[in-house]
C-alpha cells in the first residue's frame, strides 16, 4: 500500500527535514503541527497545517489540536473494510498512511533541578500518544515512526518497493506501544512519588536498553543490560567506562555489589568483591592505605575481582592495582599518571562513578519466576539502631571501630554471614552458609592468627551459643549482632565467661 498522506509532529527534530523532503519527492502529502510545521517551512518545505485538516484552530496553548475525527478517522479506518472507507468518504476524511510523532520531553523536564510541578504537568503529551496508538493499532494500513533511527529504513523500503513491508509496519507498531508504555510509566512513577504512595495497587516500571551482553551468568544464557530512566547516577548503569573490554553480566552484578559496600564509608575506603561478596574491605587515612588493607585482607581471592574506591586513584595506588589481575576498578576519578599506568593493561575495565548521589535511596527490585519483589534498600546505619551493650564488659575505643566496620560490611554479605574485622580491615568473611556457626568457622579459618583481638559481626542473631564459643577460642574479643533469640542469655553468659564484649543492635541484615 503506497503512502499518499503523512502526519508529522515531533519534539525531536533530528533528521526530520531531510526525511520530509524525501517523502515529498516521492509524492507524499505532509500534514504538520506547531513547532514542527515552523521548522519545515523555515527550511523551504510547504506542508498542510493541522487546522486545515480539522477545520478547527489549535486551542489552549496547543493542548488541543489533533484530537479530532478528521485525524483519528484517517488513522483508524481499516482500508479493506468497505464500511470504514464509506464512512471516510461520507465525512470527507482523507486516510493518513504515515505518522511520524515523538512526544513532549517529560523525562527530560522532570530531570531538571528544581523543576516546577506545573511545568512537569504541561509536558505530559496527550495528542501524541493518541495518534501513535491509533496508527499502531492500525499498523497493517498505517506506518508509524516514533524513533528517528527508523527514517532510513522506511525511505529505503519506499524507494525499493513503493511501500513499507508488512513486517516493518508490524515491528514499528510494536515499538510504538513499548515507547508509549515507557512514557506513561515514567509519568506514573513521578506522580505516584508526588502523592507519597509507597505500595500502589499496580506497579509499572520501565527501563531503557543500555547494551546487549555477550551472554548472561553463563555462556548459554542470552542477556542484556537495561538502565532505569532518571535512576541514581551512583550506579553501574550511569558509569563512564574509560578503558577496557565491554562489561559482562557478572561484571555488572559484582560492580554493583562493590558500589553498595563502598558507599557505606565517608573515610577513604577500598572494597574488593568476588562473586557478589566482599573478599576484602579496608579503610585508612588515604586511598592507598585503604587499598593496602583491602588487598591484605585476602590476597588470594582478590585475583580476578572487582575493586571499588571512594577517592581518586593516584599514581601510587594505580601501581599497586597494576600488579594484580583485576576485572574492574571503579573510582570517582583517576589522576593522569594513574590512567597511564592502568591503561597499559589492555583488558582491565576502568569506570568512573559520580559519588555525589551515593546517599540517594531507590526501591530494590528482585525478580522471581512470574513476579517481582519490591522493598526499601537496607540503608539503616548503626547510628539509627537501638544499640545496647549486653555483657559485663564494654567495648574499648578500638573495639568500637572494628565493630562498626564489621557491622557495615556484614550487611552486604550473603546470609548466613559472619565478618571479622581488625585494625580498619576485614580479616575473615564467612558467606552464604546454611548455619551460622558454619559461616563463623569459615571467617575464623580465613583470619587465622589475625583473629586474635578482632571483632565479629553477624547479620542475624545467634540461635545458640556455639558461635560465641568458636569466636572465643579464636581470640575474638568483641561481637556485634542483632540479638532477639530466645536463647540470647546463653550467648551473653558465654561471652561473659570469656571476657568478650557483646553489642546488640536490634537490627537484622539478611541478604539473600
Amino acid at each position: 500500500m503506497a503512502i499518499k498522506r503523512a502526519l508529522v509532529s515531533v519534539s525531536n527534530k533530528e533528521g526530520i527535514v531531510p526525511f520530509v523532503k524525501a517523502l515529498i519527492e516521492q509524492g507524499v502529502e505532509v500534514i504538520s503541527t506547531g513547532g514542527t510545521k515552523s521548522t519545515l517551512e523555515e527550511n523551504g518545505i510547504d506542508v498542510i497545517g493541522i487546522s486545515e485538516v480539522t477545520g478547527f484552530p489549535e486551542i489552549m496553548d496547543g493542548r488541543v489540536k489533533t484530537l479530532h475525527p478528521n485525524i483519528h478517522g484517517g488513522l483508524l479506518a481499516v482500508r479493506d473494510n468497505e464500511e470504514h472507507m464509506s464512512t471516510l468518504a461520507q465525512h470527507d476524511i482523507t486516510p493518513i498512511d504515515l505518522v511520524v510523532v515523538n512526544l513532549y520531553p517529560f523525562q527530560q523536564t522532570i530531570s531538571k533541578p528544581d523543576v516546577e510541578f506545573a511545568e512537569a504537568i504541561e509536558n505530559i503529551d496527550i495528542g501524541g500518544p493518541s495518534m501513535l496508538r491509533s496508527a499502531a493499532k492500525n499498523h497493517q494500513s498505517v506506518t508509524v515512526i516514533v524513533d528517528p533511527s527508523d527514517y532510513e529504513t522506511v525511505l529505503s523500503e519506499l524507494s525499493e518497493h513503493g511501500e513499507v513491508t508488512s513486517e516493518t509496519k508490524r515491528r514499528l507498531g510494536a515499538k510504538v506501544f513499548r515507547h508509549t508504555a515507557a512514557y506513561d510509566a515514567v509519568i506514573a512513577e513521578y506522580l505516584t512519588n508526588m502523592t507519597g504512595e509507597e505500595s500502589p495497587e499496580s506497579l509499572t516500571v520501565t527501563f531503557e536498553k543500555k547494551q546487549d551482553l555477550r551472554y548472561g551468568e553463563n555462556p548459554h544464557q542470552k542477556a542484556a543490560f537495561y538502565k532505569k530512566p532518571l535512576g541514581s547516577v551512583f550506579s553501574v548503569a550511569a558509569a563512564t567506562q574509560l578503558h577496557g573490554k565491554e562489561l559482562s553480566y557478572n561484571n555488572i552484578n559484582d560492580a554493583n555489589a562493590a558500589l553498595q559496600i563502598v558507599k557505606e564509608f565517608t573515610e577513604p575506603a577500598a572494597v574488593a568483591v568476588k562473586h557478589m561478596n566482599p573478599c576484602g574491605v579496608g579503610v585508612g587515612a588515604s586511598i592507598t592505605e585503604a587499598f593496602d588493607k583491602a588487598y591484605a585482607a585476602d590476597p588470594t581471592s582478590i585475583f580476578g575481582g572487582i575493586v571499588a574506591l571512594n577517592g581518586e586513584v593516584n599514581e601510587e595506588t594505580a601501581t599497586k592495582l597494576h600488579e594484580i589481575f583485576l576485572e574492574i576498578v571503579i573510582a570517582p576519578s583517576y589522576s593522569e599518571k594513574a590512567l597511564e599506568i592502568l591503561t597499559s593493561k589492555k583488558n582491565i575495565r576502568l569506570l568512573t562513578i559520580d559519588f555525589s548521589t551515593a546517599a540517594k535511596v531507590e526501591k530494590s527490585l528482585t525478580s522471581v519466576q512470574g513476579g517481582l519483589l519490591v522493598q526499601d534498600e537496607d540503608t539503616l546505619s548503626l547510628d539509627e539502631a537501638n544499640v545496647s551493650i549486653v555483657t559485663k564488659r564494654e567495648p574499648t575505643e578500638k573495639e568500637w571501630e572494628d565493630l562498626k566496620l564489621a557491622w557495615s560490611v556484614v550487611k552486604h554479605v550473603k546470609s548466613n554471614a559472619i565478618v571479622l574485622a581488625k585494625d580498619g580491615m576485614t580479616i575473615g568473611v564467612g558467606a552464604g552458609q546454611m548455619n551460622r556457626v558454619g559461616a563463623a568457622n569459615i571467617a575464623i579459618n580465613q583470619a587465622g592468627e589475625k583473629a586474635e583481638g578482632s571483632a565479629l559481626g553477624s547479620d542475624a542473631f545467634f540461635p545458640m551459643n556455639d558461635t560465641v564459643e568458636a569466636a572465643a577460642k579464636a581470640g575474638v574479643t568483641a561481637i556485634i549482632q542483632p540479638g532477639g533469640s530466645i536463647r540470647d542469655e546463653d550467648s551473653i553468659t558465654k561471652a561473659d565467661e570469656y571476657g568478650i564484649t557483646m553489642v546488640f543492635t536490634g537490627v537484622r541484615h539478611f541478604k539473600h
